[in-house]
């Protein structure tokens, strides 16, 4: 009976070893003689190997291929990153550039049109002064315009303070200073003249005449000497 058990155990040892020859490409399996104590601590690591390799589930065979797909995908993400910071930095760049060339025509240009404006003003309005503002402390590019103007026999305020047919006058004025620096082929002239008295239309006529010189208007108008 000691006998079959002792085969038994060595056909379960034999088989052990080829299936450990043939699962692990091992063609030399040592002797190994292990106390009671080693037989249970390496019985324990055997257990929680496998319970880490039914953990990791069933192994994926087509996982280097998809690895090198997902490789391919990541390398050309990155490229576009790359190609898209660059871009970015581009942009930037010219955004730079333009907003320091704008700032420098927008401040000649300013001072242009105010001085013009200044001209214009009184003679629009038969005396008077008035001026162009512009806000302190921001971004010329982002600052806002202020008109100051002072009506024969009137103190400088806002044009804001203004009648109707002061701010109209006013309006005109900035818009012939504006077409004294940089001249329009074309304008349209709607009712402009509706709010002034018969002076400030003789003298809104004379202008207009003056700047027809260079500008084609076209004047909307129910006004009798406008037309």
């Amino acid at each position: 009976e000691l006998d079959l058990n002792i085969n038994e155990e060595e056909y379960k040892i034999k088989s052990i070893k080829d299936r450990i020859v043939q699962r692990y490409n091992i063609s030399d399996i040592p002797e190994v003689k292990l106390t009671p104590a080693e037989e249970v601590s390496l019985e324990d690591e055997v257990r929680q190997l496998q319970d880490r390799v039914q953990k990791m589930g069933e192994v994926n065979l087509i996982a280097i291929e998809e690895h090198k797909q997902l490789q391919e995908r990541l390398s050309f993400l990155e490229k576009q990153e790359q190609d898209l910071l660059e871009a970015k930095e581009a942009l930037i760049t010219a955004i730079r550039k333009i907003n320091r060339t704008t700032r420098e025509l927008f401040s000649g240009t300013f001072q242009k049109v105010r001085e013009a404006f200044k001209e214009i003003f009184p003679n629009l309005f038969g005396g008077g002064d008035a001026d162009l503002i512009l806000e302190e402390g921001v971004d010329c590019l982002e600052a806002g315009i202020e008109i100051l103007a002072r009506p024969p026999g009137k103190k400088l305020q806002s044009v804001n303070l203004f009648s109707g047919g002061e701010k109209a006058l006013t309006a005109l004025a900035l818009l012939f200073a504006i077409f004294k620096i940089k001249p329009s082929p074309f304008c349209i002239l709607d009712e402009v003249d509706a709010p002034l008295d018969e002076s400030n239309i003789d003298r809104f006529r004379v202008l207009l005449e003056k700047f027809s010189e260079r500008t084609q208007f076209l004047v909307i108008t129910h006004n009798k000497r406008t037309i």
